[in-house]
Formats: C-alpha cells, sequence, structure tokens
C-alpha cells in the first residue's frame, strides 16, 4: 500500500470516528483522545489530517452535503419535467434516512452548534443559501416550461426547503412517528396540486 492510500485510509478511520462519536456523545462530550482511541491512530497522526477537533467537524458536514448536491443535481438533470423532478427529490428524503441509519444525530449537533460557533455557522447556513437559489431556479424553469403557475420563486423555494429541512429533524427526533420518506413524497404531492399549471 502507498503512503497516499494509507494516508487516505487514516483519514477515512478518523472521520468515521469522530462521526461516532459525535453522534453519541455530541461535539462538546467528545474530546480527539477518544477519536484516536477509536480510530485507532495516535494524536500526532490525528493532527497530520486535521488541525482540531472542528475541522474534522466541518469535513463531515461538507461530505454529507457534497454527496446531497450531487443527488440533487443529478435528479434535476434526468427529469423530464420540473414537476417531476420536485417528487423525486421529495423521494430522496427515504434514502437519506435509509442511508444514514443511526449516524442521523449527528445533524443535529451541526444545528446545536452553529448555535454558538460562528465557523459551524457559516458552514451551516451556506447550504440552505445555496439550496433556497437552486429550488428558485428550478421554480422559474417551471414557471418558463409552463409546468408551474407564475408564483413569487423565493417564497416557493423557502416553502420547499422548510418542508424538507422540518420532515428530515421530525424524523430524527421521532423516527416512529411516521414513515417520514411517504410524508415527504405525499407532501410534495399536496404543494404541487397548487403549483402546477392545469390544462384548461
Amino acid at each position: 500500500m502507498s503512503p497516499q492510500q494509507r494516508g487516505g485510509e487514516t483519514r477515512s478511520r478518523i472521520l468515521q470516528a469522530a462521526m461516532e462519536c459525535f453522534a453519541q456523545r455530541g461535539y462538546d462530550g467528545t474530546g480527539v483522545a477518544e477519536i484516536c482511541r477509536r480510530a485507532e491512530v495516535t494524536k500526532g497522526g490525528f493532527y497530520h489530517h486535521f488541525p482540531s477537533k472542528q475541522a474534522v467537524f466541518l469535513e463531515l458536514l461538507n461530505r454529507w452535503l457534497a454527496g446531497l448536491d450531487t443527488q440533487l443535481e443529478a435528479v434535476r438533470a434526468g427529469a423530464e419535467s420540473i414537476p417531476e423532478g420536485l417528487l423525486r427529490m421529495a423521494g430522496m428524503v427515504r434514502q437519506v434516512f435509509e442511508a444514514a441509519g443511526g449516524q442521523l444525530p449527528i445533524f443535529l449537533e451541526f444545528l446545536a452548534q452553529a448555535g454558538h460557533d460562528p465557523a459551524v455557522w457559516r458552514a451551516t447556513i451556506e447550504p440552505y443559501q445555496r439550496y433556497r437559489a437552486f429550488f428558485r431556479d428550478m421554480i422559474e424553469a417551471g414557471i418558463a416550461e409552463g409546468t408551474l403557475r407564475p408564483i413569487d420563486p423565493e417564497i416557493g423555494a423557502n416553502l420547499i426547503v422548510s418542508s424538507a429541512v422540518g420532515l428530515v429533524l421530525q424524523g430524527m427526533l421521532d423516527p416512529q412517528g411516521a414513515d417520514w420518506g411517504q410524508v415527504a413524497e405525499e407532501s410534495m404531492h399536496m404543494l404541487l396540486e397548487s403549483l402546477e399549471r392545469k390544462e384548461k
């Protein structure tokens, strides 16, 4: 195994260990020593790859969001119309829960830390701004293609993002409370009932 491969493997072990620790103990309750113990690396090995615990935390956030961004772009590119794309994106809520499983509590930690850590706040709020712009552009495209009624795209985008975030939070806090993937899909159907341009 080359030094680059060994370095990549060590980095992955640190990230996986940190995600498990943050999910179980919270950000404040997790120390670098605990991450190192779980990842089976020395502190020197840890600091070779990451300057701080916060850097690991932000890397986890950025990796999760990058995967989500890729999925959203792929769904939009593959959809024949904007309503179809929005429905398929609503179906991604189920995939988020199935893929993340017991690791979802770490995303509550991102929100908690954003309240009192400026760097985490900036890293957390920027994606919300990006997603609002993404869905605003989708709504504008839907209006242009004639599948959506002319509405305020900014308000529509805020509605979609707020609904998605609310569903994910409910699913984390009350996982047995509903089939949250189904709720997301049915909610989008209801929203599109009011947004779609009806044939006369």
